[in-house]
């Protein structure tokens, strides 16, 4: 057995690299595709890790050749939000035509290989409270780029099963946290801070944007145990939401990390960190996927805080 996972040198690929090589029972191969091509210092050891530019076709192409996958989770992105905005056609290129080119190879090389591609719940846009929790039946009306580019990867793994008989699962994963993710993300960008102001790094005053947004949280860890589930007991051309079922605020996520701190720290909204479009509540329906999988989260979400500001002090040196 030999896995790929696309963008194993990013947050939740590379958790996913040290699920896959943990499993006691596991006779497989973890095989990582990545900008850089060179294990970073979370990198679990076993991971072969090729460099490659997923929008290159011949560089994509070469890479299915030479791994030869029978599982592909296909996690590389531009899965910023933010960054959308401030350059829509890029996240769209990177995003979509990075998995033309990979549909594309798997197709021609090795076509039997379970694929799951990862959409998002920010294809459903903003979704009134009386429609909540969402279900993948639910209308999808992106409200930013990066939503559109989802749509599209989405749609893009449907049309390769029906055209072309891949075995593709989607998935749809709400917000998910915990170690490595990107400062760009409220949740490691707030933790980070703490850990600076900790540290003696950063006077006693933490930036914040939109405060009143609510968000459905998923520990990583447990989402990317979620794709392993899709991949293997999916059904080939199916959608799957994976989240809690619980929305929190983001109010309560800042209030939790700082409770972990001792410092006193003063908070100030920052107009900078405001987005032009903001999504207020989101709470995913994950009974599909459930049902058929049995998965449910098990870290509790102040774990998850937990552990991210222990990893952002250890980075700071606290």
């Amino acid at each position: 057995m030999r896995s790929l996972i696309t963008g194993a040198g990013g947050f939740a690929g590379s958790h996913l690299a040290d699920y896959l090589l943990a499993q006691p029972d596991a006779d497989t191969e973890v095989w990582g595709g990545d900008r850089i091509g060179q294990p970073r210092p979370y990198h679990p050891p076993g991971l072969k890790l090729l460099a490659v530019d997923l929008r290159d076709p011949a560089a994509t192409r070469q890479l299915i050749e030479h791994v030869r996958p029978n599982r592909v989770y296909h996690l590389a992105a531009q899965a910023f939000v933010g960054a959308s905005w401030a350059n829509p056609w890029e996240t769209l290129e990177t995003n979509l035509r990075s998995q033309v080119n990979l549909l594309e190879a798997i197709r021609d090389v090795c076509p039997d290989a379970r694929v799951l591609v990862l959409g998002s719940n920010e294809e459903y846009g903003h979704v009134a409270a009386e429609d909540l929790p969402v279900p993948e039946t639910h209308p999808l009306q992106p409200a930013s780029p990066y939503g559109v580019s989802k749509v599209g990867q989405d749609l893009l793994g449907l049309q390769y099963h029906l055209s072309h008989g891949l075995h593709i699962v989607r998935v749809r994963p709400f917000n998910h946290i915990g170690p490595r993710q990107d400062r760009k993300f409220v949740a490691p960008a707030f933790a980070a801070q703490i850990a600076a102001i900790e540290a003696g790094r950063q006077p006693p005053v933490m930036r914040v944007g939109h405060l009143g947004a609510r968000r459905d949280f998923t520990d990583v860890r447990d989402m990317v145990w979620a794709y392993t589930l899709a991949l293997e007991q999916g059904e080939p051309g199916e959608v799957y939401n994976i989240g809690s079922g619980r929305s929190r605020g983001v109010r309560e996520l800042l209030d939790t990390l700082l409770s972990l701190s001792s410092a006193a720290i003063r908070v100030e909204v920052d107009p900078a960190r405001l987005r032009p479009s903001d999504v207020p509540d989101v709470v995913c329906d994950a009974t599909k996927f459930r049902t058929r999988t049995g998965w449910a989260p098990r870290l509790p979400f102040e774990q998850s805080l937990k552990d991210l500001l222990d990893y952002e002090r250890a980075l700071a040196g606290v």
